[in-house]
């Protein structure tokens, strides 16, 4: 190009360091692990109002994480593998308690864990047929983990506190049960399609 440098010859953009192992976020994310078995024991305790602010406590530091993470530039290969790996640990943790509790049915939480195992098992699959699926994110399955997570501390609210809206708690789980199950059908179509 006359008058300027050629754009094929500019080199690649480098890609971001690893910021390692031990950095602010992934002690937070580290500790939203460790929040899993506390989580666990508080509700098995019958403690169900503590296990509420645990909950929560959890997810605001599942943002907070990730905000110091880009914040801070300190992302790192650690902290992408543990992040998942410790917001499903608690999710389906809660809800398998709160089901064996009676307060979610036990229905909704086989259905949530299989939908899990389905998605994480057809990777896996596909991987060692030399297929590795180009999974991405859905916006069925945001909206789906969003109220994953909302009907979570609901429920913990409600049967922490003696809270009476069980009409309420009846459409949320409802609500769950439709995002999980469409979640769970789209990656299915999506793992298809990036096989061929």
């Amino acid at each position: 190009m006359p008058g300027g440098a050629d754009p094929a010859a500019a080199p690649p953009p480098t890609p971001p360091a690893d910021a390692g192992p031990f950095t602010l976020p992934n002690a937070i994310t580290f500790a939203r692990l460790c929040a899993v078995p506390a989580a666990i024991w508080l509700m098995l305790q019958h403690r169900l109002d503590l296990a509420f602010w645990v909950f929560v406590a959890a997810g605001v530091s599942d943002g907070l994480d990730g905000w110091l993470a880009r914040r801070r530039n300190s992302r790192s290969a650690l902290g992408a593998m543990m992040d998942p790996v410790a917001d499903k640990a608690l999710l389906v943790s809660v809800y398998v308690t709160l089901a064996g509790l009676g307060v979610l049915p036990d229905w909704l939480a086989i259905l949530v864990v299989f939908r899990d195992l389905l998605i994480v098992g057809g990777v896996l699959v596909l991987y060692l047929l030399g297929q590795p699926p180009l999974i991405k994110p859905l916006w069925i399955s945001k909206l789906n983990t969003l109220l994953q997570i909302g009907l979570a501390a609901f429920a913990l609210l409600m049967a922490g506190y003696g809270l009476g809206a069980r009409p309420v708690l009846e459409a949320a789980i409802l609500l769950v049960a439709l995002t999980t199950f469409a979640s769970g059908a789209a990656y299915v179509v999506q793992a298809a399609r990036s096989g061929r």
